[in-house]
């Protein structure tokens, strides 16, 4: 009885620990798209307000803001297109690494954008514009040769796929295509089995009429009539009147 009761507490604890186990994986869940959710609302109310700006703030100040959100479009568009294409080319891994590390410098230079901003200098920034312009521009550039690169790559892979898949679809198609022509065997009669005269009963076919010779008459169809010989005690037949 003790067994049973210890067998029933282990397996008490077994469905509270996988319960409280699959409880938090689900929260953890949620937190991770709760987080991801705010985060793209984030980004989309700043790149927003930096195309708002570079709109309504000409001069030193609406530059900055263009710098911003080109630089900030290109990083995120790498990012994206390098963890997409990781998953199906590993070889991508060491491109992501190389974006990593370009990331730190391309996420300095936004704090140093952001906070260029709010700086009041229009002075200050116009002598600060061409250094950061350079730096934005060599940032952008590396993030999209990356970005392009493992573009090509995958459409290349999918060229060479494609190819390879045209040739067996051809060597395939050329295989239906090729029957032979060698004539089947024809189908025969059989043969009429020879009638037993002697033993047969049934219905037989009359044999054909032979030829005749030339200078035989043919058969008449009517027999001729022959005379009857008179006797006397018969009548000689009368006359008929003329009258």
């Amino acid at each position: 009885m003790e067994a049973v009761i210890t067998v029933i507490a282990l397996l008490f604890l077994l469905f509270v620990v996988l319960g409280a186990y699959a409880t938090v994986k689900v929260i953890g869940a949620a937190k991770r798209g709760v987080d991801r959710t705010i985060s793209q609302a984030r980004r989309t109310v700043e790149d927003t307000t930096l195309r708002a700006k570079t709109i309504t703030q000409p001069g030193p100040a609406g530059e900055i803001a263009q710098l911003r959100l080109t630089l900030r479009t290109s990083m995120r568009a790498t990012q994206d297109a390098l963890h997409s294409g990781v998953v199906e080319d590993e070889s991508l891994k060491e491109s992501l690494g190389l974006f990593e590390r370009l990331s730190v410098h391309g996420r300095e230079l936004d704090d140093e954008l952001r906070r260029l901003e709010s700086e009041p200098d229009k002075r200050t920034l116009s002598s600060r514009l061409p250094e950061l312009r350079e730096r934005t521009e060599r940032i952008t550039q590396s993030a999209d040769s990356l970005r392009w690169a493992a573009r090509d790559r995958a459409r290349r892979f999918a060229a060479d796929d494609l190819d390879s898949l045209s040739e067996q679809i051809d060597v395939e198609a050329g295989a239906l295509r090729h029957w032979t022509t060698e004539p089947g065997p024809t189908a025969s009669w059989p043969e009429a089995p020879v009638p037993d005269m002697a033993t047969s009963s049934g219905q037989t076919w009359p044999e054909p009429p032979q030829s005749r010779p030339a200078d035989e008459p043919p058969p008449s169809a009517i027999t001729p009539p022959v005379q009857r010989p008179t006797y006397p005690w018969q009548k000689k037949p009368r006359p008929e009147s003329t009258t």
